[in-house]
């Protein structure tokens, strides 16, 4: 497991709070990342918690959040800069609980669909094999299902680790737990 003790911020939130190997987490106002497209805005103050590390990766992490405004977000992400990252987790959209992806290569993308949440959360992967990345959750079998596969440059160096971000509000507050960062699942797409 990945302490998060050792990981560093960018952007700090408006509180954090280790509780026992699980973060606590309440968010700044206005805090997104977000790269051009559709709204034409950009924005880089989401909250990251975040390591480097160089290769391949897979980072797992669960996700308990009190989602009550509208893109309430938190989950992984994995940044080679501020034009060149993905995003991913659990955000409140329309009214109801979403896995969303965003990935930006210059401009960003957002995919999203309903997923159900159960009260202690949900389980998400990144990983990264050279410029691929996939995204992935666990489902309520126990099954990883794939929710995307997409492109980053293929940097040795990125960092990875915990998002979370609120553009509507100050406060939100997420549990972030068992994160882990480590080797590569395998290429393997199907079971």
């Amino acid at each position: 497991m990945t302490r998060f003790a050792d990981l560093t911020w960018l952007n700090p939130p408006l509180h954090s709070e280790l509780r026992g190997e699980d973060l606590l987490v309440r968010t700044r106002n206005a805090t997104d990342f977000w790269h051009k497209t559709f709204y034409g805005f950009q924005r880089h103050s989401g909250h990251f918690l975040h390591q480097t590390v160089t290769g391949d990766f897979s980072a797992e992490v669960t996700v308990v959040g009190q989602y009550d405004h509208l893109y309430d977000q938190a989950g992984l992400m994995a940044r080679l800069d501020e034009t060149h990252w993905v995003k991913t987790g659990i955000e409140l959209t329309d009214g109801a609980i979403h896995l969303s992806v965003v990935i930006t290569n210059g401009q960003s993308d957002w995919s999203l669909f309903q997923c159900p949440v159960k009260p202690d959360g949900i389980r998400i992967r990144l990983t990264r094999h050279a410029e691929s990345i996939r995204v992935q959750y666990l489902d309520s079998e126990g099954h990883w299902k794939i929710a995307r596969l997409g492109y980053l440059p293929p940097r040795e160096a990125i960092e990875v680790g915990v998002m979370c971000c609120s553009p509507e509000r100050e406060g939100f507050e997420v549990l972030f737990k068992n994160l882990t960062i480590g080797t590569a699942i395998a290429r393997q797409l199907h079971e």
